[in-house]
């Protein structure tokens, strides 16, 4: 009893600690939505921090009217299954053969791709644009995932390779025993048994493709184009002047699909991430 009494405040302190820390996080998206629902007046006429006297659905309406939002909301949608689809289908056979595959140099190849993490984006961006310019692929959606899909594919196949490399060899071993072909057991076994690591993996990579800002503001110069990282910039009238209310509406629609992304696959995420970690 005594020991459980001096375990409260140290309870009491880190539970302040994870207090503080979540409306760190939450603050802002809190605040981005409190402001889309204010009138222009209370835009211009009351504190920034100050909640809204009702919902006013205006900058809603202009952010989807005025502006190419739903254009954009299309593009960055269509990148986003391209980049995704890409990364799954190229990482995880190739996790598969690194990791139970008897291949040669298997080591080096993994290493090959984990290298891949510490080249910088910014460092490829003049090669890749006039690579683009050349063969006409600027103004494309392939300008955005191309890209996106090298740059992904390095974490994607460090986290396969940690799920796979506790699979069960005799599992497999059995599969072929029964007839099964290498492509039969890797659809029908592997796959299926890799579901949560995949789900990490395309939520891992989405937040990032979703909000990907500089391959689109180098290689789209097209308004037809644009993702809605850069067609925020509708917003910014003459003379530099914003229409704020209609910036934070289109804000809020360009960030719910990454929430409710994260929040509808957040117990695969979490397994995903350990799967591996322990071996059974």
């Amino acid at each position: 009893m005594i020991k459980s009494r001096k375990n409260i405040p140290i309870r009491a302190v880190f539970y302040v600690v994870i207090l503080i820390f979540v409306m760190i996080q939450v603050y802002p998206i809190f605040w981005v939505i409190c402001s889309s629902l204010k009138t222009p007046d209370e835009m211009t006429y009351t504190a920034q921090y100050a909640l809204p006297s009702g919902f006013y659905l205006g900058n809603y309406i202009s952010a989807l009217t005025i502006s190419s939002i739903p254009r954009y909301f299309l593009n960055s949608t269509v990148v986003a299954v391209l980049t995704l689809l890409g990364i799954v289908v190229l990482g995880c056979p190739v996790a598969f053969v690194i990791s139970k595959v008897k291949v040669k140099y298997a080591n080096a190849l993994m290493a090959f791709f984990l290298f891949g993490m510490m080249v910088p984006i910014f460092s490829c961006l003049v090669p890749m644009f006039q690579i683009y310019n050349r063969i006409g692929l600027r103004n494309t959606y392939w300008a955005l995932v191309l890209p996106q899909i090298g740059f992904g594919l390095p974490m994607c196949i460090y986290l396969y390779t940690g799920f796979f490399k506790f699979m069960p060899d005799s599992l497999l071993e059995a599969a072929v025993i029964d007839g099964a072909t290498m492509g039969t057991t890797f659809r029908k076994i592997v796959v299926p048994m890799a579901k949560n690591t995949t789900m990490t993996v395309l939520t891992y990579n989405f937040v990032f493709v979703w909000n990907e800002f500089t391959y689109a503001n180098t290689f789209i110069s097209s308004s037809d184009m644009k993702t809605l990282p850069i067609g925020l910039n509708d917003f910014v009238g003459q003379f530099g002047r914003v229409d704020w209310g209609s910036t934070f509406a289109a804000i809020v629609i360009s960030i719910l699909p990454t929430l409710i992304v994260y929040f509808i696959l957040n117990k695969n995420i979490i397994e995903g991430m350990a799967a591996g970690a322990v071996k059974s």
